[in-house]
């Protein structure tokens, strides 16, 4: 189980720095905002209070280090995610990963975001009170495939 755990941390880092590689190279090639994690920290540290979903959690009070709070949080969800996957995938995965099973994985993932944080955000389910929620769909679909590829070029490695 040990070891198990490890790989699973190791796989959803890799496959959070992934993400996060693609977000930057989206910034410098096309100049796309980068993620702001100032207003995921700023959701995590209300829930607290019990508020879940905010009509703009723009209007939501600011808490001290939220940008810190949300790249935390960024990166534990990656992780956590990082364990269930080879948690299911198993040890046989592990031994001769494949990417279709970690890309699966990655876009059921994004379900998280369009169905509890985004709408959390107030930003609607699956993005639909952003003024252009295709385009940022697709974006979102693409960077759950960079954390996919993240977690299986990281099992590779390992």
């Amino acid at each position: 189980m040990g070891a198990i755990l490890i790989a699973g941390l190791a796989v959803g880092l890799g496959g959070t720095i992934a993400m996060d590689i693609w977000a930057l190279a989206l910034n410098r090639l096309l100049g796309l905002p980068l993620p702001n994690w100032g207003n995921v920290g700023r959701w995590v540290a209300h829930l607290r209070n019990g508020t879940v979903f905010h009509s703009a959690i723009s209007n939501a009070a600011p808490v001290p280090r939220e940008t810190s709070i949300g790249w935390v949080f960024h990166y534990v969800v990656g992780l956590v995610y990082g364990v269930i996957f080879v948690m299911i995938a198993g040890p046989s995965w592990l031994a001769a990963p494949t990417f279709f099973p970690a890309w699966v994985f990655a876009i059921v993932t994004i379900g998280a975001g369009w169905f509890l944080l985004h709408p959390g955000l107030g930003l609607g389910w699956a993005l639909s009170k952003t003024p252009t929620p295709w385009k940022n769909r697709c974006l979102g679909l693409l960077a759950h495939t960079a954390f996919g590829i993240g977690l299986w070029v990281t099992a590779l490695v390992i």
